[in-house]
């Protein structure tokens, strides 16, 4: 268990319960992934399956030559034609070149600088970009410059695996504010939060008592009754055949 764990099992009885399960929130990332970089994936990706986004995502990469990834000057100077050809919509060309000017105007400074600076610094920044919301910024924080203390709470998925832990339901703000206990590891937090809303249902929460279970009907019973009926119909029947027989 990961110190982050520790952290959590030791503020919260119900993450004591569940975090043991999961695997731990990871300790090594690419920090140095630069943050022009991975805002313009960031943006090709945004309502697209994986498979589809990687594929448009690698074709824009390959209007650009032999270059690894093209410079802001780059995506700037493309013709409408070509990036629309690569697969990317009119409001997805817009953002990528706004992208590629906050680049050039210092908005969006390259990872050794970027790092310098405080989580919301770093979201104030970035978000200035158009196309590029709170949510992919924390997920840079997270899971790119390994920030320790960010808690998602717009993510839908951690918000349904806070109310799956506690029973109860979260606003973003009252999920901030309640989250404020589980400082200063709340990206560990968020991580488990999205296991336990894939792995958990309310009425397996660890520490939510079992209710009394009804008794379920038998099967056996069921089926008698369902052959009883069909019995009785069937006799209803051959009576009515048998009189009309009579009657003719």
């Amino acid at each position: 268990m990961g110190e982050a764990e520790k952290h959590l099992s030791t503020v919260c009885k119900r993450f004591a319960g569940v975090v043991a399960k999961h695997e731990p929130y990871p300790t090594i990332f690419e920090r140095k992934n630069d943050p022009y970089r991975a805002l313009i994936r960031a943006v090709v990706f945004q309502q697209l399956s994986g498979k589809a986004a990687a594929t448009i995502h690698g074709r824009v990469l390959a209007l650009f030559g032999d270059k690894e990834h093209p410079d802001p000057e780059d995506i700037i100077g493309a013709s409408d034609e070509a990036l629309r050809g690569a697969g990317l919509s009119r409001q997805k060309i817009a953002a990528l070149r706004d992208i590629s000017q906050k680049r050039l105007d210092g908005v969006i400074p390259e990872a050794r600088a970027l790092s310098k600076l405080s989580d919301d610094e770093i979201i104030e920044r970035l978000t200035a970009a158009r196309g590029v919301g709170r949510w992919t910024v924390e997920m840079y924080l997270m899971f790119t410059l390994g920030r320790p203390d960010v808690l998602p709470v717009d993510d839908l998925g951690v918000r349904k695996g806070a109310e799956k832990l506690y029973a109860r339901t979260f606003t973003p703000k009252e999920l901030a504010a309640y989250g404020e206990r589980w400082a200063p590891h709340r990206s560990a937090a968020a991580w488990h939060l999205w296991r336990i809303a894939d792995t958990l249902t309310p009425d397996r929460s660890p520490t939510k008592k079992a209710g009394k279970k009804k008794k379920p009907v038998a099967k056996k019973k069921m089926a008698k009754k369902t052959a009883a009926k069909k019995k009785t119909v069937a006799r209803k029947v051959a009576k009515k055949t048998s009189k009309k027989t009579k009657r003719s």
